[in-house]
């Protein structure tokens, strides 16, 4: 097999953010050194540069959606950058952006897969199930919806990116490390049976075992993709998201969490969102993404 190609595709842009600041995230990693990290590796990598889109107007929501326009603009370049590198058999990263940004690359990786006869498994990281819906959300902001759009649960313009409604069914998502619901979205998230593993579930049995069940049932014709919220972290070692919920996975938990992934030799496509430089100190959270981020790429705690 030839040498993994990455593509680093930046996207600047808070716009389903309740807070600003994510719009930095992609030079954040970039200055954390992300490219050279995984070059080190022995990869190739390739940095896109960053997709453009309308700047972030900040006004309250209409209809229970805050920003929709600018939410669909960005996500139609991400899906549409998202599927090129795909189809060009590189492996995808996306440097966000607040997690909204999810609908756009999930929905070129299931387009990408149904064109080409692959299974879609998505890991998702997050202390949030962003399965919020206009009548669920208390705050309209889009990035605690993402899950419900690509299931089809949210506006036209959104669930209608990748050309097929829903993108996805909610059968392949593994969401992992999940502690805050709002409540009408526990409600949603039960109807469609989302396969969750919360940090109630990860402390019971384990992080070993949690990831032995999100990774199980996977094959060759699996395209693994995963969604890697920052927030999904501990604050204690992850100041720099909006969006802290105490209780996250500490650093060891994360580091396996990664290297699972990594054995499982399925990684297809990967998003990094929600690292906000506005609350980080001194970059460490980025650096800590890249860190992470290495492992998601074989990079071993141990020489095995």
């Amino acid at each position: 097999m030839s040498k993994q190609t990455i593509a680093l595709v930046g996207v600047p842009t808070d716009i389903g953010a309740g807070h600003r600041g994510a719009s930095m995230g992609p030079e954040a990693l970039r200055v954390a050194q992300i490219a050279e990290k995984l070059r080190a590796r022995g990869l190739d990598v390739s940095d896109r540069g960053n997709l453009h889109g309308p700047v972030n107007p900040w006004l309250p929501p209409v209809d229970g959606y805050r920003h929709l326009a600018e939410v669909t603009a960005w996500n139609k370049a991400v899906h549409a950058a998202v599927y090129d590198e795909l189809a060009q058999d590189r492996l995808p990263i996306m440097l966000g952006g607040d997690h909204c940004l999810a609908i756009g690359s999930v929905s070129a990786v299931a387009r990408h897969c149904r064109e080409n006869g692959k299974k879609l498994r998505v890991l998702w990281l997050d202390a949030h199930s962003d399965f919020n819906t206009a009548q669920a959300t208390p705050s309209g902001n889009i990035h605690g919806m993402p899950v419900a759009c690509l299931c089809g649960n949210g506006p036209a313009a959104l669930t209608g990116i990748g050309g097929h409604t829903p993108a996805v069914t909610p059968d392949v998502f593994r969401q992992i490390g999940i502690r805050s619901v709002d409540e009408g979205e526990k409600r949603l998230v039960r109807e469609a049976a989302v396969d969750i593993y919360d940090m109630r579930h990860i402390d019971e049995v384990g992080m070993k075992r949690a990831m032995e069940e999100a990774l199980a049932g996977m094959d060759a014709r699996t395209h693994l993709h995963v969604s890697f919220d920052v927030d999904f972290l501990d604050p204690v070692i992850a100041p720099g998201v909006g969006t802290t919920v105490r209780g996250g996975p500490n650093y060891r938990e994360a580091q396996l969490c990664m290297e699972m992934i990594a054995d499982s030799g399925r990684l297809g496509s990967l998003d990094i969102v929600e690292l906000n430089p506005a609350f980080d100190k001194r970059n460490a959270t980025a650096k800590l993404a890249v860190d992470l981020v290495e492992s998601l790429f074989g990079k071993s705690t141990l020489i095995r």
